[in-house]
This record gives C-alpha cells, structure tokens and sequence, in this order.
C-alpha cells in the first residue's frame, strides 16, 4: 500500500487552504451599500453618509422603546434626500444568523417607520429564506412599538428561526433609534 506524503514546503500551503476552506462557503453579497440606497430611496437625488453617536440617555431610551440593549452608541446613518428635502434614511447593521453575520440596511421614513430592509451580505449555510421580498416586505410601515416582533407581526420561516429573530429584533432596535434619535 502507498502512501501519500507532503513534502515539508507544500505543507503550510495546504494547512492554510484547509482553513480558508473551512471557513464560511456560503457567504453571498446581493447588494452593496450605494446599491441598497438606490433600491430603498430610488428616486433620491443624493446621500449624505454620517455616524449618529448615541448619548447614554438615547440608549436608555431605545432600550426600553426596543425592549433589546442599544447594542452601539455609533450608528452607520445614511441620509436620503429629493432635491434638497428628506426623504428618509438608511441605516447599516450587522447581526449574528446562527453563526456568521448578516449584513443588512433598514430604510427608515422620516417619522422612523420602516420603508424596507434589504439583506446585503449573507454568510450562513441555511436560512437564506429572509432575503425573499415576501418575508421582508412585513416590515413596511412599522415602527418599534408596533408590530415588530416575530410572531407579532413579523412572520417566522421554519429552518431560519434564528436569521429571522435576530433580524427583527435588529430591526426593532434600528427603528427605536429612528424614533429616539431620528424622527423629524
């Protein structure tokens, strides 16, 4: 019987392939940021990115609107304007599924309602089911203390239990901040 041997220089190289290989196989990109904004305000004529820092009382505050920590003080905001009036904004998070993380953004109207939320990059083997415009469109129109929940009002997808509730409760708590630090 012959055995196969590596020779002591193609030793790291294949140690290393082995752990990029075990690494998440299943990570999709759908949508960038500058893509995400353009689906969730297309008829904006511009953008304005900033950081919405969070004082302690905002986070008390989300807190008790979300029922979940505020998680950040600092929040990627993205600012969508028509001409010179606002249209709404675009915040950018990322939760954990089961294991790796989901990326998505929550476009949020001005009186911090949800307008929609688009999966941007997802890293799970299952569970891809949230990125279905179904799923997603139960979100529209809510706010964070109302609706915002699985099971009350938002939908659970059997084999994604775990996306679905850490993307809501994500989104309940982008919503509260829309409220506390947002709402014009």
């Amino acid at each position: 019987m012959r055995y196969l041997t590596l020779s002591s220089s193609l030793a790291p190289l294949v140690a290393s392939t082995m752990v990029l290989a075990s690494g998440s196989a299943f990570a999709t990109q759908y949508l960038t940021v500058e893509q995400a904004q353009q689906v969730i305000f297309p008829q904006a004529t511009a953008f304005k990115a900033s950081t919405l820092q969070l004082t302690l009382e905002q986070m008390h505050q989300v807190e008790k609107l979300a029922g979940l920590p505020a998680r950040s003080v600092a929040w990627r905001v993205i600012a969508a304007y028509v001409d010179d009036t606002l249209a709404g904004y675009v915040v950018l998070d990322d939760v954990i599924g089961k294991f790796e993380l989901i990326s998505y953004a929550v476009g949020l109207q001005p009186d911090a309602s949800v307008r929609q939320i688009e999966i941007l990059t997802y890293r799970e083997s299952h569970g891809v089911e949230i990125k279905n415009l179904n799923w997603r469109r139960q979100f529209t129109g809510k706010t964070a203390a109302s609706g915002l929940t699985i099971g009350d009002g938002i939908a659970n997808i059997s084999g994604a239990t775990l996306s679905c509730t850490h993307v809501t409760d994500g989104v309940r708590r982008i919503a509260a901040i829309g409220q506390i630090a947002l709402k014009k």
